[in-house]
Parts: structure tokens; C-alpha cells; sequence
């Protein structure tokens, strides 16, 4: 009979996991302190610090990654990217970069999207598939649908998706130049969020199934898994069988 992973071993896997993660954060906080040191008045670097500190990332950490980003420890030879292009069944997919090389980025996710069927196109290319919103995520016991909906509306969000079950949540929507405003409200009327982040949300999506969704879920692994890359969205949507076979 076969022995599972050892202690050891998941101990490993979980301290690689969780290197890639603050790695990540850290430089998406470096990137956004270009923007000002100050989170009060810079709305992109609040979320990254929001972000670090539901990883257990430590203040100084934190700190530092401020200091290199505002250029108060000699800056920081980082550059923002954005690709792309379309995965299996035409689905279409942005993937945001952070990196200090820009011919080595631009090869591994070009390759990355070739391995799994995939074409990558021009800036712009998909991007008008997309809206640039800030999200919010709050938990289902910050109130009813009804009362989360109201709350958001008076805030100047524009949309609520409210999910159901354990692990459901209340996402709210806003545009992105009003993100600061609608989380001061949302903050005084619902609480601290979950999260807070602006995001690309897709107009409509794409049903996918079978060999295809497995496949782009394969695609959008390998694009995590790339250091350089900070998030990847893409407009489909798994087909309830889909659903079944992944929860299974």
C-alpha cells in the first residue's frame, strides 16, 4: 500500500505556496506605492496591504515594499504589463504581469497560452470584453440580499451578486474612479470587507465543458503559477455538468 505525502513534505509544498503568494504581493505593493506612500489616498495600495494582511504577512514586510515602490529605498526596476489574447473555445483572457524583464514575461505566457491551445493577441485586443470595476466581497451575515442591495445603491456601487450557502458571499460592483468613495460608505453601513480590489469583470461569459474546460483550467493554473504574473480573469463559465465532474 501506497504512503501518502509526509508531514514534511506538505509542509514544503504549503511554505512554496505561500512564498509565491507574498511574493506576489509584494510586488503588487511596491507597484502601487509609485502611486503615493500614503493608503488613505491611494486606493490600489490599500487593497494590496489589505490583501498582504489577510496572508499574515508582517507590517515590516509591508513596509518595505512601500518604501521600494515610493522610491524612498532607492525605487524599484518593476514594470506593469497586461496580455491578451484567447484560450480553448475562444474564451478571453487578461493576464496583468508584474516584472523586470519584459522579453522573459512576454515569452512564458505566450508559450504558456500556445501549450494549452491558445492564441495570444494585442493589447486591447479582448480588453473591450471586459469592465474595470472595484469589487468588494462582504460576508452573507453583513445582512439579507435586500438590505446589502440598498446599503450598496446609497453607497454609488452598481451592481450586487448575492451568493448562497456557507461559503457565499455579497460581491458588490462599482466603477473603478468611485472605488475609494463606495468602500468609505460600504465600510461605515456594512463593515470591513472580505476583500477589496479592482478588477477586469466580463460583460458576458462563455459556457464551456468537457475536454475545453478542463483544458483552459489547466491554461489559467500554469499563468498562476508564473511569479511574474499578478491575476488572471478570462469570460467563461462552467456548464453545470462541468461543475459536477470538477467537484467530484
Amino acid at each position: 500500500m501506497g504512503r501518502g505525502p509526509s508531514i514534511e513534505g506538505r509542509k514544503n509544498a504549503e511554505d512554496a505556496r505561500r512564498g509565491k503568494l507574498f511574493t506576489k504581493l509584494i510586488r503588487e505593493i511596491t507597484i502601487a506605492a509609485r502611486g503615493g506612500a500614503d493608503p488613505a489616498g491611494n486606493a490600489r495600495l490599500r487593497a494590496g496591504i489589505d490583501k498582504a494582511l489577510t496572508a499574515n504577512m508582517t507590517k515590516d514586510t509591508i513596509e518595505r515594499a512601500i518604501k521600494r515602490g515610493s522610491g524612498a529605498d532607492g525605487g524599484a526596476a518593476m514594470e506593469e504589463l497586461r496580455y491578451e489574447g484567447y484560450g480553448p473555445a475562444g474564451v478571453a483572457v487578461i493576464v496583468e504581469a508584474l516584472t523586470n524583464n519584459r522579453n522573459r514575461t512576454a515569452g512564458e505566457v505566450r508559450s504558456t497560452f500556445a501549450k494549452h491551445g491558445g492564441n495570444l493577441g494585442e493589447t486591447n485586443s479582448v480588453s473591450f470584453m471586459f469592465d474595470r470595476v472595484g469589487e468588494f466581497r462582504f460576508p452573507l451575515k453583513a445582512g439579507t440580499a435586500d438590505e446589502v442591495l440598498e446599503k450598496a445603491i446609497d453607497a454609488g456601487a452598481d451592481d450586487v451578486v448575492s451568493g448562497e450557502g456557507e461559503e457565499g458571499t455579497h460581491e458588490i460592483y462599482c466603477a473603478q474612479e468611485n472605488f475609494s468613495a463606495v468602500r468609505e460608505t460600504l465600510e461605515k453601513s456594512l463593515g470591513e470587507p472580505l476583500s477589496a480590489k479592482l478588477m477586469w469583470r466580463p460583460k458576458n461569459t462563455t459556457p464551456i465543458e468537457g475536454e475545453a474546460a478542463q483544458t483552459l483550467l489547466d491554461m489559467i493554473g500554469a499563468l498562476d503559477d508564473n511569479d511574474d504574473v499578478q491575476n488572471v480573469y478570462a469570460n467563461f463559465e462552467l456548464s453545470d455538468d462541468a461543475l459536477a465532474k470538477f467537484a467530484a
